[in-house]
């Protein structure tokens, strides 16, 4: 676990904060309530410079920001990428962001030495062996970034036989052996219930809400699966379904408000369809504050 005294800490507002896309910034200069803070993923700004570079500069002014990654391969078999984790070490420390978070997932595999990377976030079982890896893996990123950070509940479309843990354990189980803080994704909530046959609001009642410091919420695309069964893909690429708006809406009466992001990273639209939505995500938070 990192040592407390070696350990940088920030937070976000328990407010609305949007996913930064470029195409943005003009809008979010010009005025961006309800918006209060801003995520970005970690690959986008691991350059050396140029407009991007100077645009985060700038909004780092102005807003809390929350680091979002989405390549270190936390579930992968292997070691950690030592130049992926030097680059965000890099990125994290010259922005100081409010928040660093990644995912319960894999994306890298060896295969006879050669190194593998799929360009998606892939499922893990739970299991014993899984989690002494995500505990290694989740303490060597803290130590590294000299900072606590975040891990994230995926979406799910299968279930590994092999599994001895359920989600909400196993993710309690890490933040427990590690001192990690957890990001709690409703979307993926309900996505994984529904697919999976499970009963989404049991999985908020039994989630560790004291270690969550930060919500998402996404939009998701309907399909059939070859049982012609009900089966929800995790696209980021509309609005916010009316049942995942329920679910937060319960999410927050159980464990209060906590900063909660809007993300669109697919067909990103107007600004001024992101800012409804967030002004919805307020609208929520206002009345838990209240």
């Amino acid at each position: 676990m990192l040592d407390a005294a070696q350990t940088t800490t920030t937070s976000l507002p328990a407010a609305t904060g949007v996913g930064y896309k470029p195409q943005h910034f003009s809008n979010i200069l010009a005025g961006a309530d309800p918006v209060k803070w801003l995520e970005i993923h970690a690959e986008n700004y691991m350059g050396a410079g140029g407009r991007p570079i100077a645009q985060l500069r700038a909004l780092s002014e102005r807003f809390p920001l929350s680091v979002h990654g989405v390549g270190l391969s936390i579930g992968g078999e292997g070691r950690l990428d030592p130049d992926h984790l030097a680059r965000l070490k890099h990125l994290i420390d010259w922005l100081n962001p409010a928040s660093f978070s990644e995912h319960l997932a894999w994306s890298t595999h060896n295969i006879d030495g050669a190194g593998g990377y799929f360009n998606d976030l892939l499922p893990l079982p739970y299991t014993d062996a899984t989690l002494t890896r995500i505990c290694a893996h989740v303490s060597e990123v803290q130590e590294t970034i000299g900072r606590t950070m975040l891990l994230e509940n995926p979406s799910s479309y299968l279930v590994f036989n092999e599994s001895t843990w359920d989600e909400v354990a196993f993710l309690r189980e890490v933040a427990r052996r590690t001192g990690c803080g957890l990001l709690l994704d409703v979307n993926n909530v309900f996505v994984s219930a529904t697919n999976l046959n499970l009963d989404p609001r049991a999985y908020i009642d039994a989630f560790d809400h004291a270690a969550v410091g930060e919500i998402h919420l996404g939009g998701h695309d309907e399909d059939e699966d070859d049982h012609g069964a009900p089966l929800l893909i995790d696209s980021h690429g509309r609005e916010i379904a009316d049942p995942v708006w329920a679910l937060y809406a319960h999410t927050i009466a159980v464990g209060g408000p906590k900063p909660t992001l809007i993300e669109w990273d697919n067909d990103v639209p107007a600004w001024d369809v992101l800012a409804r939505e967030a002004v919805r995500a307020a609208t929520l938070l206002e009345g838990v504050h209240a």
